[in-house]
């Protein structure tokens, strides 16, 4: 399939790429393969954590994922937008126990029916 506009994905670090269980971390393999589908699908994909943009970093090269990111970003405390995030066109969620399942064309069709 060839997707009209490259697909762009923000994932997020805690309980989604890794767990914390007291000081251990459990890497969510799952989502890590996930990650690197997407990334080997030509998915542009960011990290991003409420720990901040370093601490994306630091935890996508704990977990060996990196170099699938194009950037790391903190999330946003404050978004300045003229749409709240449910009005963007062709937006979607996929919770990470979902995202296993699902291919960059999946998404690409999911979000052709989304409204734009």
């Amino acid at each position: 399939m060839t997707f009209p506009e490259k697909i762009v994905a923000y994932v997020d670090v805690d309980d989604t790429l890794v767990r914390s269980a007291g000081s251990k971390r459990i890497p969510m393999t799952v989502v890590i393969a996930h990650v690197r589908k997407l990334f080997q699908s030509g998915v542009a994909l960011y990290a991003w954590s409420s720990g901040g943009a370093e601490y994306a970093r630091a935890s996508a090269r704990e977990l060996g994922v990196e170099d699938c990111f194009l950037g790391f970003l903190p999330k946003p405390n404050i978004l300045i937008d003229d749409q709240a995030p449910g009005e963007w066109r062709q937006m979607i969620h996929v919770h990470p126990m979902e995202a296993a399942s699902k291919s960059a064309d999946d998404y690409s069709l999911l979000l052709s029916k989304a409204p734009r």
